[in-house]
């Protein structure tokens, strides 16, 4: 595991102390939970959870269906 120094200024680590307090975890799981998300590459579970919670939605096929043709483009 390796550690890290970060410079925070007055409002940002209020800030950061207060989202600490709130979660119930240490600091350092904070911000590395942050970080995680900050560099994730794939979609949250809950956020993956919502696929067809919308059965009225239109499929991809529905929406291409009607393309608008696209306005003439100014020549360069």
């Amino acid at each position: 595991m390796s550690q890290l120094t970060i410079y925070l200024d007055e409002e940002t680590e209020a800030l950061l102390k207060s989202a600490v307090q709130a979660s119930g975890l240490s600091q350092s799981k904070w911000i590395a939970e942050a970080v995680r998300e900050r560099v994730r590459s794939e979609w949250p579970r809950s956020v993956a959870a919502l696929a067809g919670a919308w059965p009225d939605f239109p499929t991809v096929e529905e929406l291409r269906k009607e393309r608008a043709t696209d306005a003439a483009r100014e020549p360069l």
